[in-house]
C-alpha cells in the first residue's frame, strides 16, 4: 500500500504531541506515587471533590491449637465504654500475640501461626508487592518467605495498636540490634469466627518528597472544577472509630473549621511523605490552607471498631485517572477530651516493589532502610 509522504513539520508536530502526552502521563504517575501528604488536607477543603462512602514448622500442632483456642475466646465489655483497659478485644489481642509472642514476621514458626489464625479465604494486601495474596496457603508461603529473609537479623516492634475487637490496625518499626529502621502500618480485619479475613500492610516510602508534591499537584489539577458544599449535621462522635467516620464520610469536603474542632492543640501528625512531623494545631491548619484546591477524591474503605484509637483504609483518585493509590490511617484520641492527639498516614507506592525499598531490604534486611537511627530515638515510631 502506497502512503502519501507527510511533510516534515507534520511529523514533528505529531511527535511533539506524543511527547507531551507521555510527559503528562509521567507527571500524573509521579503525583500518584507521592500524592498522599495532601490527601487529608484536601478531604476537608470546601473545594474538594465529593467523596463516595464505600464500605470493606516447630511445634506446628501446638501452635495451631493455641491459635484456635484464642479465636474461640469471647470478648468482654461494652463497645461504648470509654475505657477498654482489662477488656478482651479480639483483634487487638490476637495481633499482639502473633507479632510480639509468636514473632510472625521474623520466624517461620510465627509465620505459620499467623496463617493458622487466618480464614481459608483470607486476602492479604501487602502493598509492597504487586498483587495481594489470597488463601491461607498463599499467605503462609508469603509470610514464611518474609520471615526467612529477616530471621536472626531483626525484630518488629509494635509502636501503637488500635483497641478494635472486630478489626484493628497497628503502627510498627523494624529494629535490629541497637538501631531502628523501616516503619509502616497494618490493618487487620476478623470474620464472625474471629479468624483473620483481610489484611492491608503498607511500609513507609524510602524517598520523601515533601513540598514537591504541592507544585506537581497544582499543575495537574489546575482544570478541576470546585463543587458546592453539601449540608451535614454537626454532632459529637462517640468514640475514635465514629470520629473518623464523621470526619471522612460526613464532614469531608464541607467544612474545614468543623474538622479542626476535633483536633487537640498539641496534635502530632505523621505523614510519611514528609521527613518531619507536624506538631500543633497551627501547623496542621497551615497544612490544610496550603492544599485547599479541588481535584482529589478520597474514598474510605474499611474501618475498625476502635474506641480510643482507630485505623482505617482508603484509596485516592486524582482527577479522572483510572489508577488509584491505597493507604492506611491511624488515629488516636484523648480519652478525656475525645480530641485527636495523634495521626499516622501512609500511602502505597505506585511502583511495586518500590525500587529503593527493594534495594534497602536486600542490603540491610534487618532494618529495611539504608541507614538506621539509634534504637529508641523515635518514640512511638515517629
Amino acid at each position: 500500500e502506497r502512503r502519501t509522504p507527510q511533510a516534515p513539520h507534520r511529523i514533528e508536530h505529531r511527535t511533539s504531541n506524543s511527547r507531551n502526552m507521555r510527559n503528562q502521563q509521567a507527571l500524573i504517575s509521579l503525583l500518584l506515587l507521592q500524592l498522599h501528604h495532601a490527601i487529608w488536607v484536601s478531604a476537608f477543603s470546601t473545594q474538594s471533590v465529593d467523596s463516595h462512602n464505600l464500605s470493606n514448622v516447630i511445634n506446628r500442632k501446638v501452635t495451631r491449637t493455641r491459635a484456635k483456642v484464642f479465636l474461640l475466646q469471647e470478648t468482654k465489655g461494652s463497645i461504648s465504654s470509654p475505657s477498654i483497659v482489662g477488656e478482651r478485644r479480639a483483634a487487638r489481642d490476637l495481633i499482639r500475640t502473633l507479632v510480639e509472642e509468636e514473632k510472625c514476621y521474623t520466624t517461620e514458626a510465627g509465620a505459620q501461626a499467623f496463617a493458622d489464625a487466618c480464614a481459608t479465604n483470607v486476602v492479604y494486601e501487602d502493598c509492597y508487592e504487586s498483587q495481594p495474596f489470597v488463601g491461607r496457603t498463599a499467605v503462609a508461603q508469603h509470610l514464611t518467605t518474609k520471615a526467612a529473609a529477616r530471621q536472626n537479623k531483626g525484630s518488629v516492634r509494635v509502636d501503637k495498636i488500635s483497641d478494635g475487637d472486630k478489626a484493628c490496625g497497628f503502627a510498627w518499626t523494624w529494629t535490629s540490634n541497637e538501631e531502628e529502621g523501616l516503619r509502616g502500618t497494618t490493618f487487620v480485619e476478623l470474620n464472625e469466627s474471629k479468624e483473620i479475613q483481610y489484611v492491608r500492610e503498607i511500609p513507609e516510602p524510602i524517598y520523601k518528597p515533601g513540598d514537591l508534591t504541592l507544585e506537581l499537584l497544582k499543575a495537574v489539577t489546575k482544570d478541576a472544577k470546585p463543587t458546592e458544599p453539601s449540608p451535614f449535621v454537626v454532632r459529637v462522635p462517640k468514640d475514635a472509630n465514629d470520629l473518623v467516620k464523621y470526619l471522612f464520610n460526613e464532614v469531608q469536603g464541607q467544612d474545614s473549621k468543623e474538622a479542626m474542632v476535633l483536633f487537640s492543640d498539641n496534635i502530632v501528625y505523621r505523614d510519611f511523605n514528609y521527613e518531619d512531623v507536624l506538631r500543633g494545631k497551627a501547623e496542621v491548619k497551615k497544612f490544610i490552607d496550603d492544599f485547599s484546591f479541588p481535584g482529589i477524591e478520597f474514598r474510605t474503605q474499611r474501618f475498625d471498631d476502635g474506641i480510643c484509637s482507630t485505623c482505617f483504609t482508603w484509596e485516592v483518585v486524582l482527577m479522572d485517572n483510572p489508577e488509584t493509590i491505597k493507604g492506611i490511617s491511624f488515629y488516636e484520641v484523648d480519652p478525656e477530651s475525645r480530641l485527636v492527639t495523634y495521626v499516622r498516614d501512609v500511602p502505597e507506592s505506585a511502583v511495586k516493589p518500590p525500587i529503593l525499598g527493594k534495594l534497602a531490604r536486600q542490603l540491610r534486611p534487618g532494618l529495611g532502610v539504608f541507614q538506621g537511627v539509634k534504637l529508641g530515638s523515635r518514640p512511638d515510631g515517629m
